[in-house]
């Protein structure tokens, strides 16, 4: 049938969550794609890269070895519980044990996790806009209530306490840290980040950082973990990470969250009923990416390096849109704010909003960008730059011509 019958109700809850803006975009491109129309996608968070050889030859013989086609322990096979926390120790700077890590399929579920066991119906989460699409929504599911801090590209995307000590009430909750940022490729100073871990410690507030770009940094940028500069706050942190980014691992479905160790065995009791183990041969190739060397990440961060210079060359040099440099992940986000309300490409069409502009783009164009609408920033477009050398210059030329047009 084509639609539910009146008394084929869903929940309020699901009714209240949008869908991944980020997927649908994604998705309506990879259909164009299907229909036989030449799409570039700047959509997907997605590197290009295939999964280094070392690692998919741990998978690969893994797939043999029967004990890993089996029930294993739902947070995780102990060892790669244990090598997440020596990683964490080698690239954060603090120890955790590895009882306090629970290994998730994808970051996603670790995000979805987090808040299912946190919030209370009416508790509030600071979310520093813009943000990634889905932390407003994982919120919503919780039956929590997202409070977004907005703070544009005249602060580098980047919160101050301030700010976030006017959105704060006695329903706070917590607060979600991403740097480096998607969608803006923003990587918060230092002092930043210690000065908003050091008020969460004062305002007895749960910290959410997510590191998943935490390699991804350029221009002598470094991520900064708050638990390393905060020490303080480690009984209300929880860290989400995966190897997907990192490692060009989007389809192995691996992440993990680690948390103070109560927290993480109910987070582990939440996995037994919703998913139990992650598929073991993805563990065991997950295994391999975290406890290897970091050479392969290092040649693709150049090559990042190279396409985000390009990237943000080719859109400064369009009129009308003015894109930051970003030092972190691997997106631009430019505003695009100066395009809207006037006649653009061949057929003289006009964008009111950023998201009718990366509909025009996507249509006419065909290029896929996420509009800023998803990400709480009315006016910015999203474009990884996580795709091939070619596929990029092609794409920015067909902007360039569609708005000089």
């Amino acid at each position: 049938m084509a639609e539910l019958e009146s008394w084929q109700t869903l929940s309020d809850r699901i009714n209240s969550v949008s869908p991944s803006a980020t997927l649908a975009v994604d998705g309506k491109a990879k259909a164009l794609k299907a229909a036989g129309v030449d799409v570039i996608g700047f959509g997907a968070g997605e590197p290009n890269f295939p999964t280094p050889d070392y690692i998919v030859d741990v998978a690969a013989a893994a797939c043999r070895d029967p004990k890993n086609h089996r029930y294993t322990p739902t947070a995780g096979l102990p060892e790669l519980r244990e090598a997440i926390a020596e990683k964490t120790l080698r690239d954060s700077g603090y120890e955790v044990a590895p009882s306090q890590v629970v290994v998730t399929n994808g970051g996603k579920q670790a995000v979805f996790e987090t808040f299912q066991v946190l919030i209370n119906d009416g508790d509030e989460v600071i979310i520093p806009a813009p943000f990634w699409t889905s932390y407003t929504e994982v919120v919503k599911l919780a039956g929590g209530k997202p409070v977004e801090v907005f703070s544009g590209s005249d602060q580098n995307f980047t919160p101050t306490v301030a700010q976030l000590e006017a959105a704060r009430t006695e329903r706070t909750k917590a607060i979600v840290l991403n740097s480096p940022s998607n969608p803006t490729g923003a990587v918060w100073p230092e002092e930043t980040v210690r000065a908003i871990g050091e008020w969460a410690v004062a305002n007895h507030l749960w910290v959410i950082s997510d590191e998943i770009y935490e390699h991804l940094n350029y221009d002598g940028a470094r991520t900064t973990y708050v638990g390393a500069v905060v020490p303080e706050v480690r009984d209300q942190l929880i860290v989400l990470n995966g190897v997907a980014k990192t490692y060009a691992m989007t389809g192995w479905r691996v992440g993990w969250s680690i948390a103070p160790e109560p927290v993480a065995k109910v987070i582990a009791k939440l996995s037994g009923h919703m998913t139990s183990n992650v598929a073991n041969v993805s563990q065991r190739a997950a295994l391999a990416a975290v406890a290897g060397p970091l050479d392969e990440v290092h040649v693709m961060r150049e090559a990042f390096d190279k396409r985000r210079r390009a990237i943000v060359a080719a859109l400064n040099a369009i009129p009308g849109v003015d894109c930051p440099t970003p030092t972190g992940a691997f997106y631009a986000f430019p505003n695009v704010e100066a395009l809207l309300g006037k006649p653009l490409g061949p057929n003289g069409s006009v964008a009111a909003t950023s998201s009718d502009l990366a509909a025009l783009l996507l249509d006419e164009a065909h290029i896929a960008a996420v509009p800023g609408e998803a990400f709480g920033a009315p006016g910015y477009l999203r474009f990884s730059y996580a795709l091939a050398d070619d596929q990029l210059a092609e794409g920015m030329k067909r902007f360039q011509d569609w708005v000089a047009a």
